[in-house]
């Protein structure tokens, strides 16, 4: 039978190891966990910027769209979802005086830094942007 005493040279050096391994191990997998969240908030930026452009076009094709309505659509699905420093364009710009059967569209478009959870960090000169087309029918 074999009596363990605390503070042994074994018990030491495994302790020592411990550390080591923390140490070599803790950076790789604070980067792995900051970039998983940066990458599921450039995800969530751009689906919201989809939604906004849908929402945006969505009005466009109505009888009474027009770029004002259009630009406060997708301005009211950017604000409650706390997007910064967004672009909004339409195309064609003068959508309200064209014929039926014309595709419209919507894109909207927003700086990844300024969307960052962790700015400069790992999308420093990325711009995310959604878009939706849609035919007039009217």
């Amino acid at each position: 039978m074999r009596i363990r005493v605390p503070g042994n040279k074994t018990d030491i050096a495994r302790r020592g190891t411990a550390a080591t391994e923390f140490a070599v191990c803790l950076p790789i997998l604070l980067m792995l966990i900051i970039g998983t969240i940066e990458a599921c908030s450039l995800i969530y930026l751009k689906q919201s910027l989809s939604v906004a452009a849908y929402e945006g076009v969505r009005v466009s094709v109505s009888p009474t769209g027009d770029k004002a309505s259009v630009t406060t659509a997708a301005n009211r699905i950017l604000s409650a979802r706390n997007v910064n420093s967004p672009s909004i364009t339409v195309s064609p710009a003068d959508f309200a005086d064209q014929p039926a059967e014309t595709w419209i569209s919507v894109r909207v478009s927003a700086p990844a830094n300024a969307n960052s959870i962790i700015s400069g960090l790992f999308y420093d000169t990325v711009v995310v942007d959604g878009q939706a087309t849609m035919m007039k029918e009217f």
